[in-house]
């Protein structure tokens, strides 16, 4: 008598449901990513708009520039003030290049137009640093100042200086894009969001951006996605 040999394997059904659940599973990782990316961008754009909000609100209760108010001034409206600036109207060169951008957070801190509690000390904020600046959702520092430190093809060889919030480093470059595409043109060498300079920015590194978050052999310059690129910074022109 003679034995059946069974073989074991998968039904065609089987493999049917296996790949159904596979698809829904990288479905379901890729949505996540996405949505991830969209609160990140979320998160950066709601960021810009409160500093500007806070930046424009505190010009109009107090007629001053924030940062740029003269210590012993301010000290007479916002009591708990010991920093500021040399009242020339602008967020520029005061003693140090910290010194103005940095009383600007506490000015607004102290004022009570953003959340946080800002000392003002002068001196390039470290790693461990939690109360010299605004970080975004990356770690990086904010800084609000009157500069050419953004890429823009320059007139005569000079890039024009204009106020304008750095967005902080360590942005990953798809969320830039996101980002430009979200509040501007999604452009990085046009429109109020510009890729930040790469090299010989006034803060040196906390207002620099990688070369390769954009692609410059395009025509215009686009954000390079797929270097996947993660140390991205841009400025906000006001």
């Amino acid at each position: 008598m003679s034995s059946i040999k069974r073989q074991h394997g998968f039904t065609l059904v089987e493999i049917a449901i296996v790949l159904v659940i596979i698809g829904l599973l990288l479905g379901g990782i890729l949505k996540g990513q996405e949505l991830i990316t969209s609160a990140r961008v979320r998160n950066i754009a709601d960021q810009n708009s409160g500093v500007q909000a806070a930046y424009y609100g505190f010009v109009d209760r107090f007629r001053q520039v924030p940062g740029d108010w003269p210590a012993a001034n301010a000290k007479q409206a916002i009591p708990d003030v010991n920093h500021g600036g040399n009242g020339n109207g602008r967020l520029d060169l005061s003693n140090t290049v910290w010194d103005e951008p940095l009383a600007l957070w506490e000015q607004l801190s102290k004022a009570g137009f953003i959340q946080g509690n800002y000392s003002g000390i002068p001196g390039a904020p470290s790693a461990a640093d939690t109360d010299k600046a605004p970080r975004n959702a990356f770690n990086g520092f904010l800084m609000l100042y009157r500069s050419s430190d953004y890429m823009d093809p320059p007139t005569n060889g000079q890039r024009t200086e204009r106020l304008n919030l750095i967005l902080g480093k360590g942005i990953p470059v798809n969320v830039m894009r996101e980002l430009d595409l979200k509040i501007d043109d999604g452009l990085p060498q046009s429109g109020v969001l510009r890729q930040a300079l790469p090299s010989g920015a006034t803060f040196g590194d906390i207002g620099q951006s990688t070369a390769t978050c954009v692609d410059s052999t395009q025509n215009p310059p686009i954000w390079d996605i797929k270097t996947n690129e993660e140390l991205c910074n841009a400025v906000y022109l006001y």
